[in-house]
């Protein structure tokens, strides 16, 4: 059934995931869900000097909110700071350089941020798509690494100081690639058979998923979503998927339009009066599931997975703080 899944996946992504796609559902959106002063709250962003995170930053920048970017290169993240203040007028900027597929690193600059900042919302977006398997300098292979295990070292590491605050909010930036993957926790590290990247992100995009369901039902206090921001031109899609960015690239939203849900997710009082847990596109759920695609996990694959994910982070916490 994956042939059928991957060509329902397709067809449903140029009717609905395209800038066509936004600009249809844009004229249902209210302006003034984002038309907010944010001034005073605390915002974190990974992977914020270029494409979705950047924008969303800048956005929420331009609304006066504390924005600190998280990013791993801090050449190009000061350069991405510099023009977020020069647009926006806002000084509130703060740069920290981490690299989130590094667990003791993430450990460190977590429990720094604590004692040094407050936070209301958490942006994961940070995220990588890498072809052939590649193992990070812990042995992790490094799609899992960035994009689930440091999705959720990050989260939990951060959840005490968010649980402090009024109206707490994590926003995962998700992809509709995971449409057709079912959770598989046999093979997290994806070290089996033909090593195919694009599919290897889908199934982190559905980790990060059942993340966030989990976490709603175990954190009552933060409001947990994770969304899908349709098919992007950013740098990320240039560069991880070079063959669909040239037959798409005249139909791809802009970086902007990607981020649109992130920064609705974030500074809407609309966003929280939906339920916790929720997968989002263009400001509305929609389901995790396609019709007649068997990608629903038992609850015990689903916990398994949160299981070992804690002690992968407590392993790495107990080497990164002694």
């Amino acid at each position: 059934m994956s042939w059928y899944r991957n060509a329902v996946w397709f067809v449903k992504g140029l009717r609905e995931y395209t800038r066509s796609g936004y600009e249809s559902a844009a004229r249902h959106f209210n302006p003034a869900d984002v038309e907010v002063d944010v001034a005073g709250r605390s915002f974190l962003v990974t992977g914020a000097n270029s494409g979705i995170g950047k924008a969303a930053a800048t956005e929420i920048a331009r609304r006066g909110g504390t924005v600190h970017l998280v990013c791993r290169n801090k050449e190009r993240a000061e350069v991405a700071k510099g023009e977020i203040v020069t647009e926006t007028g806002n000084q509130n900027i703060f740069l920290h350089v981490v690299d989130i597929s590094d667990p003791k690193e993430i450990w460190k600059f977590a429990e720094k941020f604590k004692n040094e900042h407050k936070l209301n919302v958490l942006i994961n977006n940070a995220g990588c798509m890498v072809n052939n398997r590649e193992l990070t300098e812990d042995g992790l292979e490094k799609n899992f690494a960035t994009n689930t295990l440091g999705t959720y070292i990050l989260t939990t590491a951060l959840l005490p100081l968010l649980e402090e605050e009024a109206d707490a909010r994590v926003i995962t930036v998700s992809s509709g690639g995971m449409l057709v993957q079912k959770l598989n926790i046999s093979d997290l590290q994806s070290g089996n058979g033909t090593f195919d990247g694009t599919m290897v992100y889908a199934q982190n995009k559905r980790q990060q998923v059942v993340l966030t369901e989990q976490w709603a039902k175990a954190h009552r206090n933060v409001h947990f979503s994770v969304m899908h921001p349709g098919w992007a031109d950013t740098p990320a899609v240039r560069s991880s998927m070079p063959d669909f960015y040239q037959k798409m690239k005249n139909t791809l939203r802009t970086e902007a339009q990607g981020a649109d849900t992130v920064v609705w997710l974030a500074v809407s009082s609309e966003a929280t009066k939906f339920p916790s847990g929720l997968f989002f596109q263009d400001r509305q759920p929609v389901p995790t599931h396609l019709p007649l695609a068997s990608t629903h996990s038992p609850p015990e694959d689903e916990e398994k997975l949160m299981e070992v994910l804690e002690e992968f982070s407590q392993k790495f916490k107990s080497t990164s703080l002694g």
